[in-house]
């Protein structure tokens, strides 16, 4: 078992995207320090082209169990495609839909009939600057997804890593597989930052690193022994061929725009 030493802060990269290589090309063998598996699994979407992968999350509370799928497209750069499937709701009112190709972004939510259509955000100025300590900086990424979506989190981990699981004890605790594929398992005790209610002494976070790309393939929150959330993925496909219309998106003419 490996254990973070200190507070890792390598999550952003101040150089054009575009010109990046991953710093770490593949994983050394046997079980990897904490910080050479943080920064392999920051670097995961400069690993592929394209990328077709499919996550079921399932959340449980007072209204039992909720079954989320997300059904994401990237192809590099820009272009991305994110649906997910409501599975308590009837189709066809059971989806939405994020569409981007780096300038504008298009929504489309078959649930409540609404569509958007925005500019993509720009990021703020001066944030690369090397007077700035690590953790004010930002990670530029290759190819945007939804702001704090599953997606998000699988694709571009490196922020979740250093401002959620890099703020408690954390350790590897093996190898496993996951949607068919290796994968690193490791174990945060109490983070100090979290985005959940209940945020108790016990909380703890399961997190699987896909050995071969560095996405995120399994995250699990627990609150004691109990299983609040959990999102596992089923599908992972690096370089997948991915056609140029499985990212347009057909909005019906009732929808009605909010912006």
């Amino acid at each position: 078992m490996s254990e973070l030493p200190a507070r890792w802060s390598r999550a952003a990269v101040a150089t054009d995207p575009a010109a990046r290589r991953p710093a770490l090309v593949a994983l050394p063998g046997g079980v990897p320090p904490v910080p050479t598996l943080f920064s392999f699994m920051r670097d995961a979407e400069l690993r592929f082209r394209t990328l077709r992968m499919r996550i079921e999350e399932r959340t449980w509370g007072a209204s039992g169990e909720l079954l989320r799928i997300h059904e994401i497209l990237v192809r590099h750069p820009g272009l991305a495609r994110v649906t997910v499937r409501h599975a308590e709701r009837e189709i066809p009112r059971d989806h939405e839909v994020w569409v981007s190709d780096g300038r504008r972004i298009r929504t489309w939510s078959a649930i409540h009939d609404v569509t958007t259509d925005r500019p993509a955000r720009r990021h703020l100025g001066g944030l690369e600057s090397s007077s700035l300590p690590a953790t004010s900086k930002v990670y530029v990424p290759l190819t945007r997804l939804p702001i704090d979506s599953v997606a998000e989190v699988a694709i571009h981990p490196g922020t979740y890593l250093q401002n959620v699981i890099g703020t408690g004890p954390v350790r590897v605790l093996g190898r496993r597989r996951v949607a068919g594929r290796e994968a690193i398992e490791l174990e945060c005790l109490h983070p100090r930052t979290t985005r959940i209610t209940a945020d108790l002494p016990d909380h703890s976070v399961i997190l699987a690193a896909d050995a071969q790309l560095g996405v995120i393939s399994l995250l699990e929150q627990r609150l004691g022994d109990a299983v609040v959330r959990r999102a596992e993925a089923t599908s992972i496909e690096p370089d997948a061929e991915i056609a140029d219309a499985a990212f347009d998106l057909a909005i019906p003419a009732t929808a009605r725009r909010v912006y």
